[in-house]
């Protein structure tokens, strides 16, 4: 049996207008207890460029952005089993509460999911009639290898949602 990992707790405050969703985070995240942690993984570059902020490798500072920016991260998946760092691996998940989360934070907007597999989940979870709107975006993980150009312009999306 392989070992069961958790997600961490949401990053959201009341001013959160879009909620960002993984799956759940991967070995290097865990390591370092830190949404996205792995270097090859493009998310807060993402961010920062989407977000016109000073690219910074301090973890408080880029929840920050985060905050500032009116943006909540978190995942579908609050535990499960899985070898290695692959979404294919995932086995025995258990979801996290998102409906409660968005009841609790009235003033989210839209919900983006980070690849096919935090989409999937959230579908199974919300249903296809969810009364926000949901996006899938192409994951920033290292191993789906569309150009970074081309995740760049599919995440422009999220701007439309904030003020």
């Amino acid at each position: 049996m392989q070992n069961r990992i958790s997600s961490f707790p949401p990053v959201i405050d009341n001013q959160a207008e879009i909620l960002i969703l993984g799956s759940i985070p991967g070995v290097k995240s865990l390591e370092k207890q830190q949404y996205y942690a792995h270097p090859q993984n493009k998310f807060w570059t993402l961010i920062f460029h989407l977000l016109n902020e000073k690219p910074t490798d301090d973890y408080m500072e880029r929840l920050n952005v985060l905050k500032k920016n009116h943006i909540a991260v978190w995942d579908v998946i609050d535990s499960c089993e899985r070898k290695g760092s692959l979404d294919t691996e995932i086995k025995n998940e258990e979801a996290n509460p998102i409906a409660e989360l968005l009841d609790e934070y009235p003033n989210i907007k839209a919900v983006f999911c980070n690849g096919g597999k935090s989409y999937k989940s959230l579908q199974k979870l919300l249903g296809k009639n969810y009364r926000l709107p949901i996006f899938q975006l192409p994951s920033t993980s290292p191993l789906h290898t569309v150009s970074f150009d081309r995740k760049l312009e599919d995440w422009k999306k999220i701007l439309e949602f904030l003020i």
